[in-house]
């Protein structure tokens, strides 16, 4: 079981970033066929990330159900982009698998979602928690180094102590 940290943090990354979500709906769970290898597709991927430190994924986390969702961080979008174009991962085989296993046939739904975050550009709390989210892809610190409140830690840019909710 994860470690938690007993008390109130925040996170904090240097520089932009940028939030992917990506997942699968099991739409007919009869058609264990149809799924079972969309599900399967995705820990091979996961270890190609963690396997290659250069890649630029800051880390993942992510829960199976009948919508599975994966929540990584990346340094880039150019970094996501290179990983999902380059044949040595297997993102492009499991693609094209996908489409023709799959396609437009309702079976298995699949989303993602990318988000670019500007620098400073992101508020989160974490309290009694084990190493979560944004906070393990970066750096967990006390709450206090970016703000008590989350307008504190919204208006909190880096390289200063965080404002005084007054001066929001």
């Amino acid at each position: 079981m994860a470690k938690v940290h007993p008390g109130r943090y925040t996170a904090e990354i240097e520089g932009d970033f940028v939030v992917f979500l990506i997942g699968m709906r099991i739409n007919k769970l009869w058609k264990i066929h149809k799924w079972l290898p969309v599900a399967l597709a995705m820990p091979a991927m996961q270890r190609a990330q963690l396997a290659d430190p250069g890649i630029g994924m800051l880390g993942q986390q992510g829960w199976f159900g009948r919508t599975t969702i994966l929540v990584q961080y990346w340094r880039s979008t150019e970094d996501l982009m290179r990983f999902a174009r380059d044949p040595k991962y297997t993102h492009r085989g499991a693609w094209k698998a996908f489409n023709r296993a799959i396609g437009t046939g309702g079976d298995v739904g699949i989303w993602h979602e990318t988000f670019t975050v500007k620098a400073g550009g992101y508020e989160t709390f974490y309290g009694n928690m084990p190493l979560f989210g944004l906070a393990q892809a970066g750096a967990q610190v006390p709450v206090a180094r970016r703000g008590e409140r989350a307008e504190q830690r919204l208006a909190y840019a880096g390289g200063g102590p965080a404002p005084a909710v007054e001066d929001v």
